[in-house]
């Protein structure tokens, strides 16, 4: 995991655009995730990424005892929980509940950063009085469970078309999502605060050239 304390710093600086630009000038793929909501405003999630995808269900190919959140969540934290980022990728299910208060104590019990997810969430309120930050692709109010079952843990997931491996990093705020490769992430977001400070000092330029309000 790239050096907290340093990395923490430069994203408390930046936006999510700012991320998407610096990614743009060393990589050409998509990264950016758009149209995200959450039940935890200003709040910025950043972390590696843990994940789980979700099949249609099928009692008799998926048995419960086997494919359930709980299951698949612990094989998803073997190596390590706190401070990753649960991935929760639908496979086209983009409006069908993925998680909610109950299922989502989890993540706040072991530590995570948060959830990012390719689907609803259930239960906003409850899952703001949690101690992590949450984007998904909106609310719902039903269970989701008779469409879909988590299926297999940790294999690289594709959200909102973007590759999602485990390892790469998350980074969401009120702008959307970035997702950067783990190897790239502190030059990454180096890049993005110079970007950001360029930009920052272009605006003061045009403000003090502004003429004054009569």
């Amino acid at each position: 995991m790239a050096h907290k304390n340093d990395l923490q710093g430069l994203a408390s600086r930046v936006r999510t655009p700012d991320v998407a630009d610096a990614m743009g000038r060393t990589h050409r793929h998509r990264c950016h995730i758009n149209d995200l909501v959450t039940p935890t405003p200003g709040r910025i999630l950043l972390g590696p990424a843990i994940t789980i995808s979700f099949l249609p269900s099928c009692e008799e190919a998926l048995p419960l005892e086997h494919y359930n959140f709980s299951q698949l969540f612990h094989d998803a934290i073997e190596n390590g929980a706190q401070g990753r980022v649960l991935v929760l990728a639908g496979n086209g299910h983009s409006g069908v509940s993925l998680g909610g208060g109950s299922k989502l104590s989890l993540v706040a019990a072991h530590g995570l950063a948060g959830v990012l997810a390719d689907g609803r969430l259930r239960d906003f309120t409850e899952i703001a009085t949690y101690d992590f930050a949450a984007y998904c692709l909106g609310q719902t109010t039903k269970w989701g469970g008779d469409v879909v079952t988590p299926f297999e843990a940790n294999r690289p997931v594709v959200v909102s078309g973007v590759t999602v491996r485990p390892g790469d990093y998350v980074f969401a705020d009120a702008s959307g999502a970035v997702v950067i490769p783990a190897a790239q992430v502190l030059s990454v977001f180096e890049e993005a605060n110079r970007i950001a400070q360029v930009e920052a000092a272009f605006v003061d330029r045009i403000r003090n050239k502004a003429p004054a309000a009569e």
